[in-house]
């Protein structure tokens, strides 16, 4: 196997140099749109040399409109019987991995046909895949509030190599960032998460549950983390990539160290310290937003006990003070439960579009 490239710069190379000429040649002036977008650390810019071992080979997606459709079948098969053994020493090749459907390596062939992944559809069925929505001229409020935060920032990372559809670029644009009051509605859903735990971290110490202290520690670790996502408008990712995409967030250089001293803390008032340091640039952070009114900067005890708080709940309020929009100031009104990501953090809950559905009921009347 060739040394590393990114998988990016690999299937950009790969359409240029192989698909685009092959389609030239046998489909001249197809209308059609190319990209790799979607499932894949190479999308998100994540992946290494150990990402070849699996599901990572020179691909990318081809969208044709409804017009030309019928002629899908015909370029999968046409590339099948066209494409070389290898490309820039990968195998174009493709095996799938027993019991991991849908999951593929590169594997060495050297006579046509070629095994491949590229199935020519439209941009409204491969999203409309991926979200489990596709009327993007209507967009609803729990459309938003129940796709993963890790698929729209799939859906929105990676690359696109050529596009005379125009759609294609017109729903990424789309997807970019949350509308304005749907985005306020999530930060005041992670400033409430906040308000929930930030007393019962140094209380559970106190009583002398260090280990209790510290689950509780780390899950407002998270919190702050993604709560950072929103304020820098930035979709997190799933947990591999979770701390990854974090580092490169604006507010990193502060609070990473910060937050890892409150993971590495052994007993609650060093950790409480830290916790109180992340607090005070979060809402540093949130009032150079200049989202709402100026809000206070600095830690008070949570009622008579010793335990310094940020007091979330004034931070939720104050958002949701700004929200406009009459349907999410109802869902406000029914549950500050937040997106399906600060509900539950279940991979497989996230990813099964099933699940989505019974959460877009939170929502509903």
């Amino acid at each position: 196997m060739p040394e590393f490239i990114p998988g990016l710069e690999l299937c950009r190379t790969f359409y240029w140099e192989i698909v685009r000429p092959l389609l030239d040649q046998h489909f001249p002036d197809l209308p059609h749109a190319a990209c790799r977008i979607g499932p894949g650390s190479e999308v998100l810019g994540f992946d290494t040399q150990m990402s070849m071992d699996h599901h990572w080979f020179p691909t990318v997606l081809i969208f044709l409109d409804e017009e030309n459709m019928h002629l899908g079948p015909e370029i999968h098969e046409m590339l099948r019987w066209q494409f070389p053994p290898l490309f820039r020493g990968f195998p174009t090749n493709l095996a799938p991995i027993p019991g991991e459907p849908g999951t593929y390596i590169m594997e060495l062939k050297s006579n046509p046909p070629m095994n491949h992944t590229i199935h020519p559809s439209t941009v409204q069925e491969f999203f409309s895949s991926q979200l489990g929505w596709s009327d993007f001229e209507n967009i609803q409020p729990s459309d938003w509030l129940f796709t993963p935060t890790q698929i729209l920032r799939t859906l929105t990372s990676g690359a696109v190599y050529y596009d005379n559809v125009g759609i294609l670029t017109k729903i990424r644009s789309i997807l970019t960032w949350y509308p304005t009051d749907v985005w306020l509605y999530l930060m005041a859903a992670g400033w409430h998460r906040i308000d929930d735990s930030e007393h019962l971290m140094p209380r559970a110490g106190y009583t002398g549950d260090e280990l209790g202290s510290a689950l509780i520690g780390a899950s407002l670790v998270r919190d702050i983390m993604s709560l950072s996502f929103l304020i820098e408008k930035q979709y997190a990712p799933y947990p591999k990539w979770f701390g990854t995409a974090f580092q490169q967030l604006d507010c990193a250089g502060v609070l990473s160290p910060i937050l890892q001293r409150v993971l590495l803390a052994e007993t609650w008032q060093p950790r409480e310290a830290a916790l109180v340091a992340a607090y005070l640039h979060l809402a540093q952070m949130h009032n150079q937003l200049g989202i709402t009114r100026k809000l206070p900067e600095d830690v008070s005890s949570f009622h008579e006990r010793p335990f310094k708080v940020i007091h979330g709940d004034l931070f939720a309020e104050a958002v949701l003070e700004q929200v406009q929009d009459p349907e999410i100031q109802e869902i406000a009104r029914r549950t500050l439960a937040g997106g399906i990501d600060q509900i539950s953090d279940n991979t497989k809950f996230l990813t099964q579009q099933v699940n989505r559905e019974t959460i877009r009921k939170l929502y509903a009347e």
